[in-house]
């Protein structure tokens, strides 16, 4: 199907609306901290954080109500800023079982707009890793797969 030239940057524009890190690490009983940034337009909308492999399916361990003002359910927290496009969620006190896949998400009309961020933990005694890390070198044991 052919679309005009301005048709289909408006269609692909959707594809960007919403990124993130593709995994943060952190210590156990330490904490990570996840920026997620957006496209104009979005400000006012609710934001999400999610847990789960797949998307239909995740559970929302916390969101936003369409404001900047913080909210926080047991050990994570997330806060929009509007002026900067972005949401953070911090996940503090962490265990070995919260090592998993989460998403980062943008509440709307349809489908919610979502990233997929994978938060890995590391074991006390390991001191390799800062206390939040959003660095692009994979852990050994995931290779170099793809999402």
């Amino acid at each position: 199907m052919w679309l005009p030239p301005a048709l289909l940057l408006l269609s692909l524009s959707g594809c960007v609306s919403i990124q993130g890190p593709e995994f943060v690490r952190g210590p156990e009983r330490g904490l990570v901290t996840v920026q997620c940034r957006y496209n104009q337009g979005w400000e006012t909308h609710n934001k999400w954080w999610c847990r789960g492999g797949i998307w239909h399916l995740c559970k929302i361990l916390v969101q936003t109500r369409g404001s900047e003002q913080e909210k926080k359910s047991g050990r994570v927290s997330i806060r929009d800023s509007w002026r900067d496009r972005s949401f953070t969620v911090t996940m503090e006190g962490l265990r070995q079982d919260d090592a998993d896949t989460y998403w980062c998400g943008i509440q709307k009309a349809g489908t919610d707009l979502g990233t997929q961020v994978k938060v890995i933990v590391d074991p006390v005694g390991t001191d390799s890793y800062p206390e939040s890390s959003s660095s692009n070198r994979l852990p050994d044991h995931l290779g170099s797969s793809n999402r």
